[in-house]
């Protein structure tokens, strides 16, 4: 079983701010700083506003039914393609979802069988 791990962090702004300056500040002294792959949010409610029903039901279904494309996605969950494909570059900003293009089709996949969150409190 392949497992995707994502890091979330909820982070105020002045945290946020503080921590990008003392990145500089050893940057900007010769010093180097490890890269850090999370993704952060302000609060809870803002983690419940990106992982939706709807876009957790669009991960399942791409993994389950493998879609040759966007738009039989979006038959598949019975939604509009304009809205499935929003919701997909979400995800893919996200590095939840892969999607290539080929000239005429955007495909979606999946390429993990579980999500592990971990998140910082």
């Amino acid at each position: 079983m392949k497992v995707k791990k994502v890091k979330i962090e909820i982070k105020s702004l002045n945290d946020a701010l503080q921590e990008a300056g003392e990145v500089f500040e050893k940057v900007s002294g010769g010093g180097q700083v490890s890269e850090k792959k999370a993704i952060y949010f302000s609060n809870l409610k803002e983690i419940r506003k990106v992982l939706t029903e709807k876009r957790l039901e669009l991960l399942k279904t791409v993994k389950d039914k493998k879609p040759a494309s966007v738009y039989e996605l979006a038959k598949i969950v019975n939604r509009d393609i304009k809205n499935v494909l929003q919701d997909l570059s979400y995800l893919q900003e996200l590095g939840l979802v892969e999607i290539s293009e080929t000239k005429d089709r955007k495909v979606p996949r999946v390429t993990y069988d579980r999500i592990d969150f971990e998140v910082t409190i």
